[in-house]
């Protein structure tokens, strides 16, 4: 019988203040898809670096004979064959390098050629303007610094460049828009508990008589304050159940099937749904005790039992 009153109650207060229940919902679904959504970030640029950082190489390019003519670097002239061996056998002692390959200026021109055929700049270069190089795979991308202390400066070396780098450069700007959304998901979560200790307060002063009289006929305090509680997370629980319908639905219509970046973008290695399905029932979890706990110690304060 109790059990049936606090369920009829329940019912009886989120009809009362529709609007306000609504605004509920819909500020926790924006919030905590938000917050879904940032963990969800966080897990692509983790997954994104572990694939990318692994194929990332660090290239030692080396004097031709143009740059003995422009470049401070290669003021000594072009590198010479027996520099070269240097460098390779340099490379083959450093423990940090798994893995060297050679590129001459043929194989350095035919690249161009493939990947920038149509600029008009291409046109114009010939093979013994490209530099040669040696693409060095790393056993650990974060040592490239050992790499660039050993063969920056030194006779016949031009520059050492680490791809590594551009990808920080895209990293740290995933990682800003990461911040942004859980700045604006703070700011949601903020307005959503305002929202939920407003309707609490609102149901409470609503129906005081009715636990004016539960208090005269000996109601304990909590019989009194659980429907006020469970309409807040009932109200918050659906809000987490759009918000992790969002999720599904972005996942489905942005990776897989409508904008379908995991076919249009083939070098980018996408979260799979069990990164998405993970976070549901945090989600969810999140939705059920936030409300019902900003619902219990407002009711401390508002609703005196």
């Amino acid at each position: 019988m109790r059990a049936q009153f606090v369920l009829s109650e329940i019912g009886v207060g989120l009809r009362r203040n529709l609007t306000m229940t609504f605004a509920v919902i819909v500020s926790v679904a924006l919030s905590l898809a938000l917050f879904g959504g940032s963990l969800l970030m966080s897990d692509q640029v983790t997954t994104m670096k572990g694939y990318w950082y692994d194929k990332v190489n660090v290239s030692v390019f080396l004097c031709n004979k143009s740059d003995a003519e422009s470049d401070p670097n290669c003021a000594k002239g072009a590198v010479t064959d027996d520099q070269k061996k240097q460098i390779l056998t340099d490379l083959d002692k450093m423990a940090v390098v798994d893995d060297v390959t050679y590129e001459s200026q043929d194989d350095a021109y035919k690249h161009y050629k493939e990947q920038f055929g149509d600029s008009p700049l291409a046109s114009s270069l010939t093979p013994d303007q490209m530099q040669e190089s040696y693409r060095i795979k790393l056993k650990d991308p974060e040592k490239y610094q050992v790499i660039a202390t050993a063969f920056d400066g030194r006779d016949g070396v031009q520059s050492v460049q680490d791809q590594k780098g551009i990808l920080d450069n895209l990293f740290g700007l995933l990682n800003g828009m990461n911040w942004a959304a859980r700045a604006i998901m703070a700011l949601m979560l903020v307005v959503a508990l305002m929202l939920i200790v407003n309707t609490v307060r609102v149901s409470a002063f609503s129906r005081r008589r009715e636990t004016g009289i539960m208090r005269l006929v000996g109601a304990s305090g909590f019989y009194i304050q659980a429907p006020f509680i469970m309409e807040a997370a009932v109200a918050g629980l659906i809000g987490g159940g759009v918000a992790c319908a969002f999720l599904v639905i972005a996942r489905y219509f942005i990776i897989d099937h409508g904008l379908a970046l995991s076919e249009k973008l083939n070098l980018i290695n996408f979260i799979g749904w069990d990164a998405v399905l993970t976070k549901l029932p945090l989600i969810l979890a999140t939705s059920l005790l936030m409300p019902a706990l900003a619902a219990f110690f407002a009711l401390r304060k508002y609703l005196k039992v």
